[in-house]
């Protein structure tokens, strides 16, 4: 283990700095936003701003990269973070925390793609998959301690904010110092959503849902768990439970799609977290254990269903073609996670803070009929021509530039 640790320890105590003060990022801003007395839309059009410069961050990374190189993009997008995130309380104003938003979302995608892509390069066919599984680990491990960081101060405070800053300001000290060899230019990847579309609806669409659906609870999930006051432990808890339960639900039902019809995994999976959606929108702060049994069955299921849809879209693409889909896949995802924060606020604005749930549960029901057609129109892909799901796993927590102008025809001769 410590042979396969060593050579990237810089890049994944990077990768941790940088995930710990995003996670303690996602969950203060709304909270704040909430003290501050921003509207349900508002906060809605927060969490969608920073997805819509996620999907700009994949698109210009490339570019960025091959301009001045691995180390100087990242010190270079790790300082306008940091700087973004202290220019918050700064400036208390909803379109200035939008446009700060979209800035942060650029340069995490670009953030994570230099580490990723960086890992990808320093590993082999033999431990890439090992490799993978230690980031993913951290990655659900520190975005849970930074959102458990909210606990530490008041979020009316500046230093919760500060603390943020920091965390991203130091990821880019390790990689600074790095004396490993920087990997070679990152390579864009071209898509075709129409293509994409017919090789797999049920796998496209259900990227969708997750981007609908776990993009309005990471945006407006701590508005609703934190009720009529500002209980910043209720709101930490509730969505590091969710996390957790994502964490812990992604090996069991990922296997069980390997033994069956993956589609029929998913209309489970859309079953449960609409249950739990309806009962999350039923229930308020005054029921404590209730509100985490809830939040802890919608993690369980709705964090697992985008690695899912990855692994069924893949059973029909050619190995040749797998990260073309997981871009592709990423980006119907972007899509959604911008308009769902939205229409959920908007859900929140005449229904409640059960609105939210509401919208959730409705996406999820809508996703779960369209499986049940879609299993009437196709056979099931023949179980012994599955991807892994490990291997869908890997493939979908990792970012993929994404070349918009590339032809399919120069994509063939690459």
């Amino acid at each position: 283990m410590y042979r396969l640790i060593a050579p990237v320890f810089a890049l994944l105590l990077s990768a941790s700095l940088l995930l710990m003060g995003n996670g303690l990022q996602n969950t203060l801003l709304p909270v704040r936003a909430s003290v501050e007395t921003f509207s349900s839309l508002a906060i809605g059009v927060l969490g969608s701003a920073y997805f819509f410069g996620f999907a700009i961050g994949c698109v210009i990374g490339p570019l960025l990269v091959r301009r001045v190189g691995h180390i100087r993009t990242f010190t270079a997008m790790a300082t306008i973070a940091s700087c973004a995130a202290l220019a918050h309380v700064i400036f208390l104003e909803p379109v200035v925390w939008w446009m700060l938003r979209i800035v942060t979302g650029i340069c995490f995608a670009v953030l994570f793609m230099i580490i990723e892509s960086w890992l990808n390069e320093r590993a082999t066919n033999e431990n890439r998959g090992t490799l993978f599984s230690i980031y993913t680990i951290i990655n659900l491990t520190v975005v849970t301690i930074g959102q458990m960081m909210l606990t530490l101060d008041d979020p009316a405070s500046f230093m919760l904010f500060s603390l943020a800053s920091v965390l991203v300001s130091l990821s880019a000290v390790p990689v600074a110092l790095s004396r490993s060899i920087e990997p070679a230019p990152i390579k864009s990847v071209s898509i075709h959503i129409g293509k994409l579309l017919r090789l797999s609806p049920v796998g496209a669409l259900g990227c969708f849902t997750v981007g609908l659906t776990n993009g309005a609870f990471q945006s407006l999930g701590p508005v609703f768990s934190q009720g009529d006051g500002v209980d910043t432990k209720t709101v930490a808890i509730f969505m590091s439970t969710a996390v957790i339960a994502g964490a812990i639900g992604q090996w069991p039902l990922g296997q069980l799609s390997d033994k069956m019809d993956r589609r029929r995994v998913i209309l489970a999976i859309c079953l449960g977290a609409a249950v739990a959606g309806v009962g999350l929108s039923m229930l308020d702060g005054s029921t404590p254990t209730l509100l985490l049994t809830a939040a802890f069955g919608y993690g369980l299921f709705a964090y697992c269903l985008y690695a899912i849809s990855v692994a069924h879209a893949n059973d029909f693409a050619n190995p040749s073609d797998y990260v073309e889909v997981a871009c592709g896949l990423l980006l119907i995802y972007a899509v959604g996670a911008v308009i769902g924060p939205i229409v959920a606020s908007i859900c929140m604005h005449y229904f409640g803070p059960g609105g939210l749930f509401a919208f959730t549960a409705v996406m999820h029901v809508a996703m779960g009929i369209f499986t049940i057609y879609r299993l009437q129109c196709r056979g099931t892909a023949p179980v012994d021509e599955h991807i892994a799901f490990s291997d869908a796993l890997l493939v979908s927590h990792t970012i993929s530039p994404i070349d918009p102008m590339q032809s399919p025809e120069a994509d063939s001769q690459q």
